[in-house]
């Protein structure tokens, strides 16, 4: 595995490496330890720390997850940092900052939110200015008026 990778303007299927900087490319599958990216597209992401800015990619995990002004379908780390971005999932074990964000679901131990919107937030702690759709009285009662519906359709067409 090589230690330093730079990559600028490429196309490329799978980068490994310890310390990667990628910048306006476009590229499968990313390893690494200490992992940079501008202006990328990235389908998976695999890092101990990374950093992102202006780009998109469909599944990060890491410990360290950094993103600025990006789009991500999908995070898990330990620890998650989003600014100007946009996430539908985002998952971490410990704590997650957001500032000017929209974030369908996030799950963390403690949440500092600024001027964020979410659909749902699930945490411990939750701190800032955070506008959320559903708390989790709504949820549990959104899920329990779909269910029922669900199960009166199935009741009706086994008829």
């Amino acid at each position: 595995m090589s230690k330093e990778k730079e990559i600028e303007k490429s196309d490329l299927e799978f980068v490994e490496g310890e310390f990667i900087n990628i910048k306006q490319s476009t590229v499968r599958s990313v390893e690494g330890g200490h992992v940079e990216l501008q202006q990328v597209g990235a389908l998976s992401i695999d890092a101990e720390r990374m950093e992102i800015t202006q780009g998109a990619s469909v599944i990060l995990k890491g410990n360290d997850v950094t993103l600025n002004q990006s789009m991500c379908a999908l995070i898990a780390g330990e620890n998650v940092s989003m600014q100007f971005s946009f996430s539908p999932v985002s998952i971490s074990k410990e704590n997650t900052e957001v500032n000017r964000s929209a974030v369908g679901i996030l799950a963390a131990q403690s949440v500092k939110a600024e001027n964020t919107s979410a659909l749902l937030i699930v945490a411990n702690k939750v701190e800032g200015n955070v506008t959320t759709l559903l708390d989790w009285r709504s949820a549990l009662a959104l899920g329990a008026t779909f269910g029922g519906i669900l199960g009166f359709l199935s009741l009706m067409k086994r008829r």
